[in-house]
């Protein structure tokens, strides 16, 4: 993007605001706790007071006493100032001109206001010189314009070089709050992802984590629609405050909801289709409506679309908590491949993970597979066997497969089992996960599994 000229941009800042927050945690350094979480060092405009502030986190983090002395003395040594003199003028005067050290808050919330409006005020320039200058394509630039905004609105700092201290000041204060959350559930381990509903999967990948790319491939028949839509309902469930996104290019949003009606109803989606209903089957039905009509999951069955306009759509949701995407194969690309499918898919999962940690969402793309399984004694999926594989395989953060034996093997005892294989996870073990599965009303439910022998032993 062009250069940006800032000479005539007027950046607003309230250096006041600023010394009032120095100043309160100087008097009290136990307001800090309360100002901390949203007050970060970049929110400071004037050099010498986000330094400060920046000295002050970080003896926070390391549990040391904060006052004037011990401020003053770690200031000297980060170089904010240069002497003791220097740092005992500038820390005894933000000190004794603070109106009022209850009102912390209100300063910090000053100050964040401030530099919200400096970087809304940067990001218009820099639109506006895109659009100007840029020789890209406009709904580049569109996109280019709305992620600044959205980056603005979710607090996303711009990308560049920071110091380790602050990543692990996240790190740490992240641990001590899972830490309290499994004191609290009597030392059980906590799953720091979304739940999807099916317990042993959850366990295995720590449930569904932001910015992860999960794929969940398996071959015609297997049900993984079927298994995204309940993952999907399962999470609207559990997280009432989360909004689900599905995008199906594949089914219209009638079929995607006559799927989730069967399989929350427990009606067979037959009897849906046909209307041969009886009256139970109906009070269950219209209990599954109810049910679904409260939860917050959108639908988008826009065919063809691609990545951009997925992730324009998304941005405009206010708390999105899983994306769905049925299927990877359907979506196109921006820019022109003369046809090569692999390079295309390819640059389609490298925009997807990148739009998933943007977000700081989950996106789950479902995947079809070659016929590599059809040919091999052993039908389980493969990594090698995702279609169009390119990068699917490296982007990922998980790779799902689902595979029922009894799809091929019609005299397998264990009809109702599917095997979710889980074939890569960068949050920790491979293994498979065992789930029910009622084929009537297309719905995958937790198990306890052992398998049968062919005897029924």
């Amino acid at each position: 993007m062009a250069e940006i000229d800032l000479s005539p941009i007027k950046l607003q800042y309230d250096t006041e605001a600023e010394r009032s927050v120095l100043g309160a945690v100087l008097g009290d350094a136990g307001i800090l706790p309360d100002i901390i979480a949203t007050l970060r060092p970049e929110h400071f405009y004037v050099d010498v007071n986000r330094g400060v502030y920046e000295v002050m986190s970080t003896m926070y983090m390391a549990s040391e006493t904060i006052d004037i002395l011990t401020v003053r003395e770690a200031c000297v040594r980060h170089g904010v100032f240069e002497s003791n003199a220097e740092a005992t003028n500038y820390l005894s005067s933000v000190m004794n001109e603070v109106p009022s050290i209850g009102a912390a808050v209100k300063y910090a919330h000053i100050v964040t206001e401030k530099y919200l409006l400096r970087r809304l005020t940067l990001a218009a320039r820099e639109i506006t010189d895109a659009a100007s200058n840029s020789e890209e394509p406009a709904d580049r630039i569109v996109d280019f314009a709305e992620q600044k905004i959205f980056d603005i609105r979710e607090g996303v700092e711009n990308k560049s070089l920071v110091p380790i201290r602050g990543i692990i000041y996240d790190r740490v204060m992240a641990l001590d709050e899972l830490i309290k959350q499994s004191a609290e559930n009597g030392g059980a381990p906590v799953m720091t992802g979304l739940p999807s509903g099916y317990t042993d999967l959850d366990r295995m990948i720590s449930g569904l984590n932001r910015s992860d790319l999960i794929v969940l491939a398996a071959r015609p028949g297997m049900g993984k629609t079927s298994f995204a839509m309940n993952i999907a309902v399962n999470v609207a469930k559990k997280c009432r405050d989360k909004q689900v996104c599905v995008f199906s290019l594949e089914m219209s949003k009638e079929q995607i909801v006559a799927r989730m009606l069967s399989s929350e109803s427990g009606v067979s989606f037959g009897a849906l289709t046909t209307g041969r209903i009886t009256p139970n089957q109906i009070t269950s039905f219209m209990t599954a409506a109810n049910v679904l009509q409260n939860m917050e999951v959108y639908i988008d069955d826009t065919p063809a679309c691609n990545v951009m306009n997925i992730k324009s759509k998304l941005r405009r949701m206010k708390n999105v908590g899983v994306v769905i995407i049925d299927y990877l194969q359907l979506m196109s690309s921006a820019a022109n491949y003369n046809g090569n499918r692999v390079l295309e898919v390819s640059e389609i999962t490298r925009n997807l993970k990148i739009m998933a940690k943007e977000l700081n969402v989950p996106v789950i793309a479902l995947s079809q597979l070659a016929r590599g399984p059809e040919a091999r004694v052993d039908k389980r999926p493969l990594l090698s066997d995702l279609r169009d594989s390119g990068s699917i395989e490296q982007d990922a953060d998980i790779v799902l497969f689902l595979y029922r034996n009894a799809y091929y093997d019609k005299t397998d005892p264990n009809q109702n089992v599917c095997e979710c294989l889980v074939s890569k996870n960068r949050h920790g073990e491979l293994g498979t996960v065992y789930l029910g599965w009622q084929g009537e009303c297309t719905k995958f439910t937790n198990m306890e599994y052992r398998l049968q022998s062919a005897d029924g032993s």
